[in-house]
């Protein structure tokens, strides 16, 4: 069983991930097995620290050990989950726990600039310490059944994703609820993303990527309105007008991140995760010059 320690308590992520870890107040069709939530690390929080007093109450009468300092889950604990929803919290607690060897994975947004992606992705190299980032929606089922898919509906040349994107000056532009969309295009479209634009109002923004390969991939972050999660897959064969039902992203995510702390191997190379950085980076520079294109 991996002993795994949670590092920051803003996010409602520490409870929902600890129930499919753990078992605990949720069906059997949601758990996730090979892994146990043993202790946490509430932390401090510029975005939600309402949130985190009520969380350590929970985990706490799970049974889950509260400890008063990151370094504490240090000999605790077989992997880290990073869960702080503040992008620029997360290259610190990385260091620590991959420099002590420890595998992490790093809840959305991996960081809120491409500089700690980058020195993040470097120590994990060095050390060889498997870690990945990701928003769950990547892993949503209908994300994986069309890629599964391929004999039938081809490639995806294209990609139109939409999700909420509502605004925290913590994470800035798509860095802080927009990341869904942008990890859902990446999950149709995979890496490659070149070149940039980003048409921004207070309502909404849309972001046009092109591909090395000149494929278009768009994203509609949504502030105003009704709020859903979906994307329309342009394939070689096929045209898939897809929403997404969210009801078993937190399972599907926490499979891959299992697989990731017992065999080593992580199911996202780094290389794309920063490239997910860049491309939220990028839109934010675009949005700020009237949506000039800015490479990647």
């Amino acid at each position: 069983m991996v002993r795994i320690g949670l590092c920051d308590g803003d996010t409602s992520h520490v409870v929902e991930f600890t129930k499919r870890y753990n078992h605990i107040e949720i069906g059997e069709d949601q758990w996730v097995d090979g892994c146990q939530v043993v202790a946490l690390y509430p932390g401090t929080s510029n975005v939600c620290p309402e949130r985190i007093p009520g969380y350590v109450e929970t985990l706490r009468g799970w049974g889950v050990e509260i400890v008063d300092r990151p370094e504490d889950l240090l000999g605790k604990v077989d992997a880290i989950h990073i869960e702080s929803n503040e992008g620029a919290m997360h290259r610190a607690h990385a260091e620590l726990f991959l420099g002590a060897g420890l595998p992490c994975f790093i809840d959305k947004p991996f960081t809120s600039s491409v500089r700690d992606a980058l020195a993040i992705a470097g120590l994990a190299e060095s050390k060889r310490v498997p870690v990945f980032s990701a928003s769950s929606l990547r892993f949503a089922l209908e994300i994986q059944a069309l890629r599964a898919d391929e004999e039938n509906v081809g490639k995806v040349f294209g990609a139109d994703a939409y999700s909420p994107a509502a605004l925290d000056p913590f994470n800035p532009g798509l860095f802080h609820y927009g990341i869904h969309g942008v990890e859902t295009l990446y999950g149709l479209m995979g890496p490659g993303c070149e070149q940039v634009w980003c048409v921004f109002t207070p309502g909404a923004e849309m972001v046009v990527g092109k591909w090395g390969d000149g494929r278009l991939g768009t994203v509609r972050g949504t502030r105003e309105g009704g709020h859903s999660y979906g994307y329309t897959a342009f394939c070689e064969k096929a045209v898939r007008p897809t929403t997404i039902d969210a009801g078993f992203i937190y399972r599907e995510l926490l499979k891959a991140t299992a697989r990731m702390f017992q065999t080593g191997e992580a199911p996202i190379s780094l290389a794309e995760s920063v490239e997910v950085v860049a491309f939220i980076e990028a839109a934010l520079k675009s949005a700020h010059t009237n949506g000039a294109p800015v490479p990647i």
